[in-house]
């Protein structure tokens, strides 16, 4: 065998090895007849969620501010104009995740329904880049979700995400736009920020290099803490649209009573007593 052949062989066992190591990475399946998946990793895919938990965008009360710039700039995305990325902080239990799933819904009802929400979960930001490159070969437009995005002390998977909003070669491929919420607004704990200034050579630039991440959002949302009026408001929407027929006087001081034992009113606290209110009449929550 001459040294040319040797040395081919060589390199076709050598490329045969890198194979084996590191296959080739296949494309994920993107169900047609669904418009919401779970990403999931290790394998890589996409699972259809067929019925999203998410509540109509009408019953979602003292929020109209935040839905109007919500839905106006996902519209705007799957009608393919310029949209934001969009950063939804505040309280919790104030309906951020909620606005995120029916403004989902009310876009693609609106519109030709082309628009699929995907989940990921925060632990799996580093492999966003390979997501993104799994949809890019698809036509139709996506909306990245992820829920109660926050990093603390030696996480570094947030510069992965700084790359995909904003940064790198390849960029955020325009058919899909990223939503996140977060009970902060610059995503990263007090500690983690000061700990960067404590240990920096120059500690302002290692602050805004934490606080720069938040920045990558174009659109910032902020959601409060309720009134009562506010609160007394959801609890009676939810009744309507179910058709309980307790008269709301009755149903009111209950709902008192509830978030006063819950410390607080929020969404999630009118949503918790609205579920037990069913559970004792029998009625199941029913939403058309």
């Amino acid at each position: 065998m001459s040294e040319m052949a040797q040395v081919l062989q060589a390199l076709d066992r050598i490329a045969a090895a890198l194979e084996r190591r590191h296959p080739p990475v296949a494309p994920v399946e993107i169900a047609a007849d669904a418009d919401a998946f779970v990403w999931q990793t290790g394998p890589d895919a996409l699972l259809a969620v067929r019925r999203v938990n998410r509540l109509p965008l009408g019953l979602l009360k003292g929020i109209e501010a935040q839905k109007d710039r919500l839905l106006e700039n996902t519209l705007r995305f799957l009608n393919g104009l310029p949209a934001n990325n969009a950063l939804l902080w505040g309280a919790r239990g104030t309906g951020k995740s909620s606005l995120v799933k029916a403004v989902h819904a009310e876009a693609n009802a609106l519109a030709d329904g082309n628009l699929a929400m995907i989940e990921i979960q925060r632990e799996d930001i580093p492999s966003l880049p390979r997501l993104l490159r799994h949809l890019a070969a698809s036509e139709r437009r996506f909306l990245l979700f992820c829920d109660d995005l926050s990093f603390e002390n030696q996480d570094e998977s947030y510069k992965s995400l700084k790359s995909v909003l904003d940064g790198g070669l390849e960029g955020r491929p325009d058919s899909v736009l990223f939503y996140a919420t977060s009970n902060r607004r610059h995503l990263m704990s007090r500690q983690m920020i000061e700990n960067e200034r404590v240990g920096a050579i120059h500690q302002g630039e290692a602050v805004e290099e934490k606080v720069s991440l938040s920045d990558r959002f174009g659109m910032w949302i902020g959601f409060h803490n309720m009134d009562q009026d506010t609160y007394f408001d959801i609890v009676h929407g939810y009744c309507a649209a179910t058709g309980i027929e307790v008269p709301f006087a009755e149903i009111q001081a209950e709902a008192l009573a509830w978030s006063m034992s819950r410390g607080g009113r929020s969404g999630r606290v009118a949503w918790q007593f609205f579920l037990d209110l069913c559970g004792r009449l029998g009625v199941p929550p029913k939403f058309d």
